[in-house]
């Protein structure tokens, strides 16, 4: 479908994604759980995951630059090695399915991610690198065809032993890095066109400040709280696009 964006609605989801980017920042997660919600009605359910996908190009790149000195090297290059071919296979999936169906998995998949993340956390520090690898493989695959997994990302990392500034910037480093072969697929197979990318990079560069205000904001605010109202946010946001889609 075309993409006609009104200035009111540019504002709304630069807003939106700004919000996200700066919550994501404090707690590893965010933006592409918060975003599909509005984005959806605005551009259609089939582009939100090209559009996000490519929008965390700028959101990754800030939060890489932003916790620099507390990347971890050797596990973001194991998980992107291991991820990579599922992201390939997953991306191309996605084209192919309709309008209704990609807000039903949307939908399904955010409320899902939750209890998921959960029972991750309860396992942390019960990964080994082979469970690493195993472990970031599916997520390869869930990653290319949906929005909104970086929560299992976050767990996988948290389970493979790094805590708190750790896991941002590897999270980030990872994602940044599977978002370059998302995209190419996206673009190669017409999901995502020259006007969806005007809206990811709107998103993009809106976002792109909130990892330095999150910065600050973590060193004085705990996590569990912003953790908590996430997963409300998305269980929500993530029913309410199951009965769209059903209805459609």
């Amino acid at each position: 479908m075309p993409v006609m964006i009104t200035l009111s609605q540019t504002l709304l989801i630069a807003a939106v994604a700004f919000l996200a980017s700066v919550l994501g920042g404090v707690t590893g997660y965010g933006t592409g759980l918060l975003l599909p919600p509005v984005l959806i009605p605005l551009i259609g359910a089939e582009a939100v995951v090209p559009v996000i996908g490519l929008s965390a190009l700028l959101t990754n790149a800030g939060r890489v630059a932003a916790w620099w000195p507390r990347l971890d090297r050797p596990l973001a290059l194991r998980v992107v090695l291991a991820a990579a071919p599922g992201v390939g296979v997953g991306a191309a999936l996605y084209s192919l399915l309709s309008g209704p169906k990609v807000m039903v998995l949307i939908g399904a998949t955010l409320v899902a991610l939750v209890p998921l993340r959960r029972w991750l956390m309860r396992r942390h520090g019960a990964l080994g690198p082979g469970g690493v690898t195993l472990a970031a493989a599916g997520y390869g695959l869930l990653n290319g065809g949906t929005s909104g997994s970086g929560v299992l990302l976050l767990s996988i990392l948290l389970a493979a032993g790094l805590g708190g500034p750790g896991v941002i910037a590897t999270d980030a480093a990872v994602s940044f890095l599977l978002g370059l072969a998302k995209s190419a697929v996206f673009t190669g197979t017409g999901a995502l066109t020259w006007p969806l990318a005007g809206v990811a990079m709107v998103i993009g560069l809106a976002a792109l400040p909130g990892a330095f205000l999150a910065k600050r904001l973590a060193s004085r605010l705990g996590p569990a709280s912003h953790v908590a109202f996430l997963d409300a946010v998305v269980v929500l946001g993530g029913a309410l696009l199951i009965v769209q889609g059903l209805r459609a």
